[in-house]
């Protein structure tokens, strides 16, 4: 049985809270009465950010978090030293943006040839280079392509102890489901994509990430009204908007300041961090 769009994003709401259904642990609490966590990240250092995304944030009063490499951050340098003024978090997007070499423009720093070593040299040094740039040293870093592998085959070895090590968290990409703060592997932070969606498609999942108390990162890319790899102004205004009203319980801030809140949080309760 064919089951129609409008039918399905209908159902959407119930068949993410049955995915997800005593998900947090129920004595993990939000601050102030929040019942739920939104972080929003964009990728790449893309020019939009900077120039689009970062002042529609501004006018809500909301901060997000900007995964940058150096180069980029360099080619607009100016317009992310504001995004930096206005209290918005920068996180490490690595040096090269590095993905398997299937992607063909990542040939060149394929992860299939990389080393553990290589590429925690390489983490070290974008972070170096981010703070030298903007006087901030990046806590969260972003997985390019949401790989967290190098090597192939037998000698494929994943490089997420590297990231627990040199970060608060990490964040995936293509990820179907919300973090669970009680659970969750802060180096392994889901990441649900935000781009070439309307706000009354990312709704339901706040619904149903706010019905278990979980932590919804969503990741984007590009900031403009529309295009390929794009967060939509339009849905952005409206998030933030219905974010900021109190009445909808939701706490938005950036992944560094909410993983914080959740490592010390799980702390207090005794859960493994």
């Amino acid at each position: 049985m064919k089951v129609s769009f409008s039918a399905y994003l209908k159902i959407l709401p119930f068949l993410l809270t049955v995915i997800t259904c005593h998900a947090q642990n129920q004595s993990f609490k939000w601050p102030e009465g929040a019942r739920m966590a939104i972080s929003l990240t964009f990728d790449d250092g893309r020019g939009s950010q900077p120039s689009k995304g970062a002042p529609l944030l501004d006018q809500y009063e909301v901060r997000g978090t900007f995964y940058v490499m150096p180069s980029a951050v360099n080619g607009q340098l100016e317009g992310w030293k504001k995004v930096v003024a206005k209290g918005h978090e920068i996180g490490n997007h690595s040096m090269n943006h590095s993905c398997s070499g299937n992607f063909v423009w990542s040939r060149k720093n394929a992860l299939e040839n990389y080393s553990i070593a290589q590429m925690r040299t390489e983490l070290l040094e974008a972070n170096k280079q981010i703070e030298a740039l903007l006087g901030v040293k990046p806590e969260s870093y972003a997985y390019p392509c949401g790989q967290t592998f190098v090597g192939r085959g037998k000698n494929t070895r994943s490089f997420v102890p590297v990231i627990a090590e040199l970060f608060a968290s990490g964040r995936g990409w293509l990820d179907e489901a919300p973090v669970d703060p009680a659970y969750c592997d802060m180096a392994q932070l889901t990441g649900v994509e935000m781009d070439g969606k309307d706000f009354e498609q990312i709704l339901p999942i706040i619904e149903a990430a706010k019905t278990n108390g979980q932590w919804l990162v969503l990741a984007g890319h590009e900031t403009d009204v529309s295009g390929a790899q794009t967060t939509r102004l339009t849905m952005l205004s409206k998030l933030c908007a219905y974010a900021k009203d109190p009445a909808n319980g939701i706490w938005i801030a950036p992944v560094g300041e909410i993983a914080h809140y959740v490592k010390s949080e799980r702390k207090r309760l005794g859960l493994t961090e």
